[in-house]
């Protein structure tokens, strides 16, 4: 249940079959980054498992570490692809409150910013998820067998694709938020978000294994 104010948004959601859906309105490209992020942390999970076999005590705690850590942000950013969604059912939910009265208007109004800030938080946390994923994996060059080179550029280019998408809707919702305090500082950790995401080096696939990395590949 994820609470918008004061509506309570059921989050049983599962994103995954809609965001496939053309006909299905009930989510879109913030729960689809969502997934992609997720996408990647599970891939970087993957990845570290295989090399882990053969490795070294010093590289096999690394692998083992960052596995674990890939594949929670991985079933972090699954939930936060249901909440995106809800977040944005919530905004239709409010829009429908009644405004019949004073008091009315003032509920309503007041859960319409709530449900906006909330539908601009949400994809900020994936977008942060998602960066988060983006460093595990560009610290693996060196530590992965070279037949996996092809599986973590896809992660990586998962998780900045992702992160990237979850900042959009964070900037699409930003101008339905009335309060400037709000604005302001989501605005602000987007933009860090996004100027950490393009620090984080995108393994290209014309990446060439070390020597040491080519002889710990032949011995697995």
């Amino acid at each position: 249940m994820l609470v918008v104010g004061n509506l309570a948004m059921p989050t049983d959601t599962k994103t995954f079959p809609k965001v496939l859906d053309p006909q299905d309105t009930s989510s879109g490209g913030g729960s689809a980054s969502a997934i992609a992020g997720a996408m990647a942390g599970s891939l970087i999970a993957m990845v570290c498992g295989v090399s882990s076999k053969g490795a070294t005590d010093d590289e096999g705690i690394l692998l083992h570490t960052t596995a674990t850590r890939a594949q929670e942000l991985s079933n972090l950013l699954l939930e936060g692809s249901r909440n995106d969604a809800v977040a944005f059912q919530a905004v239709r939910t409010a829009y429908r409150l009644p405004k019949d009265s004073d008091d009315e208007r003032k509920t309503r109004n007041r859960a319409i910013q709530e449900a906006w800030a909330t539908a601009a938080q949400i994809p900020l946390d994936n977008a942060k998820c998602c960066l988060d994923v983006a460093r595990l994996g560009a610290e693996l060059p060196g530590h992965i067998g070279p037949n996996l080179t092809s599986d973590l550029t896809c992660a990586l280019l998962l998780a900045q694709a992702g992160g990237l998408g979850c900042l959009e809707n964070v900037a699409v919702n930003l101008p339905s938020i009335r309060n400037p305090e709000v604005v302001a500082r989501l605005d602000q950790e987007a933009r860090r978000v996004r100027d950490q995401l393009a620090e984080v080096a995108v393994l290209p696939t014309s990446w060439q294994p070390t020597d040491d990395t080519k002889r710990k590949a032949e011995t697995r």
